[in-house]
């Protein structure tokens, strides 16, 4: 996602000319250090410390929730999107989860980005893309980010198999290059989010996507049970990809 947004790809270029990406590489260094993926050097699942972060304990959760807070309550930012970026260890391809909202139309907008990553990326999953309000997962970003900012901020959990994806009845092998491409997908999609959304033009030169073939027909979905900011509004952060237009 890195690399794509700070290229010289046109759609790359359009989306920093209107949004502010902010984003957190790894909230979980001292453990990855350690060959750790889900606990910290202390030993803390962090994705279940979002609520009540500790300055000493969890101080990238910390130091983001502060960022995002800051950015929340400021007039200048629209915080459009928050992101959690995590690994599977037992499902496959990628697939989000997603928050409920009590309104059907705020659940329908939120339904749109996913269906748009899953027509771009042929190892993205929408039909493995559940959106709860699970109580075990109360503790999350995803669910306490969903519950403190305001229904015009999405927040979403992006899982990523690690080992495989399917491509109709095949299981491919994820790769480096694999892992890169949905990268560059996922990037990508905010261009096609905003266009459906009448926010952005067409870049100047001609885009080339991945993959395009049939999707979900329509953003609409029935509810089942990078951070980014906008350019001259309001914007987001992430290890986390969370992304705002600016």
């Amino acid at each position: 996602i890195i690399d794509f947004l700070v290229s010289q790809h046109p759609v790359a270029k359009c989306l920093r000319d209107y949004f502010v990406f902010k984003i957190a590489p790894m909230l979980n260094p001292d453990g990855v250090y350690l060959g750790n993926y889900r606990c910290s050097l202390m030993g803390f699942d962090l994705n279940r410390h979002w609520q009540e972060p500790s300055h000493w304990g969890h101080p990238t959760l910390y130091g983001v929730k502060q960022l995002i807070l800051e950015m929340h309550h400021s007039p200048k930012i629209n915080l459009e999107f928050y992101i959690d970026i995590h690994a599977h260890s037992t499902m496959m391809n990628g697939f989000m989860y997603g928050n409920i909202f009590e309104e059907e139309e705020l659940f329908q907008r939120q339904a749109i980005f996913p269906k748009l990553l899953c027509r771009n990326a042929e190892d993205f999953s929408f039909s493995s893309t559940t959106f709860n309000r699970d109580t075990m997962k109360a503790g999350t970003g995803r669910r306490f980010l969903g519950g403190l900012l305001d229904d015009s901020s999405y927040c979403y959990t992006l899982e990523v198999s690690f080992y495989s994806y399917m491509v109709g009845d095949s299981v491919m092998p994820y790769t480096e290059e694999s892992y890169m491409k949905l990268g560059r997908n996922v990037a990508r999609t905010f261009m096609d989010y905003y266009q459906y959304c009448g926010t952005m033009a067409e870049p100047a030169a001609p885009v080339s996507y991945t993959r395009r073939e049939k999707s979900p027909a329509s953003p609409g979905v029935h509810q089942q049970g990078v951070g980014i900011t906008r350019k001259n509004r309001r914007s987001s952060a992430g290890n986390k990809a969370q992304a705002k237009p600016s």
